[in-house]
Formats: structure tokens, sequence, C-alpha cells
């Protein structure tokens, strides 16, 4: 069964009990080039960082993913330490600014405890038993949750691609029954060009018939569009593969891009079906505009 086609965009949210309170993981994704993790937990969890971030790797390929914990503050057992050099430092200033403009105003203690750096938590911090356990649990969970989410997203997502991917398939189909049709316009467009280059100067025979070549090779779309289906059919069943397909996905639509870009340039003349032709790859390229904006947001 091939894996599922995912988005980078998602969200999830666990809880399990913990102390008096509850500990909750929170999980969101969006999109972005590589795997992008920001970690927000209370010190108490700084230890487990490191598990919470391989937790996370084995789960998300790509995208700026937010994991924010919480937990009640009875669960952790410790409390506030004063850092009394900077409470001094405080009080000294205080006392001496007080005593060159003249002012009889005496330090508040509150105001005191509210100077950065004068308050902290205790360094001795105890845990309460099975908190790791508690913690990653949770955000297993979390992360089982976090991919269902962003593989419904992705599904849907997968499906407005294959849509978009039809209309491209079915336009180079169109594109080449005209062509066929449209082989009177690309001779009148050579013969005029021989008749230029006949008319400037005297020209070898041998010349000539390389120079009828050229544009004539120039002028038929057979190998653009042959490519062109090659690669929708590519991204069809890269679509239906699932997994990490995001910068294939990329890679195809640059070289579908510039088939349709080649076929445009080659139908710029006038007549009924260069303009026909025409339309279609302009069709084509909204078409591959449209993948390539909804594509960006698969892992």
């Amino acid at each position: 069964m091939p894996a599922p086609l995912r988005s980078m965009t998602g969200f999830a949210r666990t809880r399990r009990p913990l102390g008096d309170g509850e500990l909750t993981v929170s999980i969101k994704g969006v999109n972005h080039r590589g795997l992008d993790l920001h970690i927000q937990t209370p010190s108490a969890l700084d230890p487990y960082e490191a598990a919470i971030r391989a937790r996370v790797k084995a789960h998300v390929v790509r995208g700026h993913v937010e994991i924010r914990v919480s937990m009640p503050k009875a669960a952790v057992v410790g409390g506030l330490a004063l850092n009394r050099a900077v409470l001094n430092e405080y009080l000294r200033i205080f006392r001496q600014e007080s005593d060159a403009q003249d002012l009889s105003a005496k330090p508040d203690l509150n105001a005191a405890f509210r100077v950065p750096g004068v308050l902290g938590e205790s360094s001795e911090i105890e845990v309460p038993e099975g908190l790791e356990t508690t913690l990653l649990d949770a955000l297993d969970a979390a992360l089982v949750e976090f991919n269902e989410f962003r593989s419904r997203e992705g599904a849907e997502l997968a499906a407005e691609l294959q849509a978009h991917n039809g209309q491209v398939a079915a336009a180079a189909l169109e594109m080449e029954q005209l062509r066929s049709g449209a082989t009177e316009a690309f001779q009148k467009r050579l013969n005029e060009r021989l008749k230029e280059l006949l008319g400037s100067a005297q020209i070898e025979p041998q010349r000539l018939a390389q120079e009828a070549a050229i544009l004539a090779e120039r002028s038929d779309l057979g190998e653009e569009l042959a490519r062109l289906k090659i690669h929708s059919g590519q991204l069809a069943l890269l679509l239906d593969s699932g997994g990490e397909v995001g910068k294939k996905v990329d890679f195809l639509l640059q070289e579908m891009n510039r088939e349709t870009n080649t076929i445009l340039s080659k139908t710029s003349g006038a007549g009924e079906a260069m303009l026909k032709l025409s339309g279609l790859a302009l069709a084509v390229k909204a078409s591959i505009e449209k993948i390539r904006e909804q594509s960006l947001n698969l892992e």
C-alpha cells in the first residue's frame, strides 16, 4: 500500500493527566522548504528536547513545525530563587540616585522583585515520577493525529492537482490532433522565410536545404507535445504513489512549463490553427501554475 500523500499544513493537540492537572502537547505545521522545528516547553522539560526532536523527525519530513508543551505548575516541585547580588545592586543604584536628586523616596520591594533577574526558578527542581513517559506518550499520540490531519489534507490536495493535470493531458492531446491540421500554416511560414532568404542573396542549394530543414524542425511541435504528455503522465503516477513528492512535483512542473513555452514560441503566427494551438498552450500554462501554487504545500 503506497504511503499517504501529506500536506505540510496540520494541527493536533493531546492531553494526559499529570499530577493535579494535565500535560498538553500541541503541534502546528505550515509549508517550508525543509524541516524547521520550533519547540517551546517549560524549563523542567529541557532534558527531553533531544527526545522530542527525534520523535518529530521520525514522523515529519518537511514543514515549519511548532511543538508546544504545557504542564501544571504544581507538577514541578521547586520554587523561586532570589538573586541577592542583582537585588543589592538595584537597591544601591536606587539610593544613589535618590541622594543625587535630593529625594526622600524609599525602594519598593514589590517593584524590586519585578526587576529581570532578581527572581527566577530555583535550580533545584524535582519533576514528578513518570514525566518523560507521559510526555513522550502524549507527543506520539499528537504526531499520529497530526499526520492523520495532514493525510486528509493531502488526499484532497492530490485530487485537485490530478484534476488540473487531467486538463493539461487533455489539452496536449487536442494540440496533437490540431498539429496535423496546422501543417499548412507551418508550410506557409516556411515558404515565406525561404523567399526572404532567396531574395536577399544568392544561396547555395546545400545551404538552402539546411535552412529549410532547420525551419521545418523549429516549426514542428511533435517533440514538445510528446514530452509534455510524458511529464503529465509522470505527474499523475507521482501523485498516486504518495509519500514525499513535493520536490519531485516541482521538478516535473518546471519541465512541463519549459515545453509549453516552446510550444507557444512556435505557434506565434497568424491563422486559425495557430490561434487554437496558442490558446490551448496558454490554458496549459494556467493549469501548470495552479498545480505549482497548490503543490507548494505538499510534503
